[in-house]
């Protein structure tokens, strides 16, 4: 059985980059198939409304939206029509998602709220093509390091086993915190563990900071240094991911969890040895 997977993006958080990715990491997984539907940079209720649909035609057996601020107008008229959609449909959003966590209950919508996926210091004087991509790389290695993206790894492999097994998808009702994350990592070392809980925590907070210098300042020259600031603390996130994961390696404990032929998530711990 080939399980049918739609993806829509609108607008982009960390988890977005890399989320089809993290389902098929070598491209030969046997047991699923994924298409990707994306409105790009703009998430506005207009482009929403002429991406969502196009989803249908694929006939998924559930999908996925990831946009930043569930709560926002786009990705609110994406969740109203995803509700009236007879698929199981799941949002992957930030922060500001947690609002919305009753309002999703009731449209039917599962959600995976990523508390350390931050807002981008989204300021023209600020902000160009090589500030997001660095800005979005810190992100990406954070989440992926601290173990953020294993657990929407394991969410999502859970909902394609339900799949197979003929049953209903549970909708997932996930908020992943620093604690959650780091358990999903499966650090052995305790001061890899702390490094790697810091880095989510600082990177949580830099969604803050961002969006006092994005929307609560005026002045350019007050507002640059916070967005800037935001900026070096995501990347003081990045390094300290960085330093856990390294411990782990000097001490060949990197828990690893690949797809297997038959589609399976494997796991394994030292280097030179296979999955299982």
């Amino acid at each position: 059985m080939v399980v049918k997977i739609g993806i829509i993006k609108s607008g982009n958080i960390g988890a977005s980059p890399v989320l089809e990715l993290l389902l098929d990491e070598r491209a030969d997984r046997p047991n699923i198939d994924v298409r990707v539907f994306t409105s790009g940079a703009k998430m506005n209720p207009e482009q929403v409304e002429d991406v969502v649909p196009k989803v249908k035609d694929f006939d998924p057996d559930f999908c996925i939206f990831t946009s930043p601020n569930p709560t926002a107008p786009g990705p609110a008229k994406a969740r109203e029509l995803l509700s009236a959609m007879d698929v199981p449909a799941f949002i992957i959003g930030d922060a500001p998602g947690k609002r919305a966590k009753d309002e999703m209950d009731e449209q039917g919508i599962g959600y995976i709220i990523v508390e350390a996926d931050p807002m981008i210091g989204a300021r023209r004087e600020w902000l160009d093509p090589t500030e997001m991509s660095s800005f979005n790389a810190d992100v990406i290695k954070v989440l992926a390091a601290t173990g953020a993206y294993r657990l929407i790894q394991n969410t999502i492999d859970a909902a394609i086993a339900d799949v197979e097994a003929g049953k209903s998808v549970e909708l997932p009702k996930l908020v992943i915190n620093a604690q959650k994350a780091v358990d999903a990592a499966g650090f052995a070392n305790p001061y890899a563990k702390a490094k790697a809980y810091a880095a989510y925590e600082i990177c949580a907070k830099v969604a803050d900071i961002d969006m006092k210098g994005c929307f609560m300042m005026k002045n350019y020259e007050e507002y640059l240094p916070v967005v800037a600031a935001a900026h070096e603390m995501a990347t003081v996130a990045a390094h300290l991911a960085t330093e856990a994961r390294e411990i782990e390696k000097s001490n060949d404990t990197v828990c690893r969890t690949p797809h297997m032929g038959d589609g399976s998530t494997g796991s394994k711990v030292e280097l030179i040895s296979k999955p299982q």
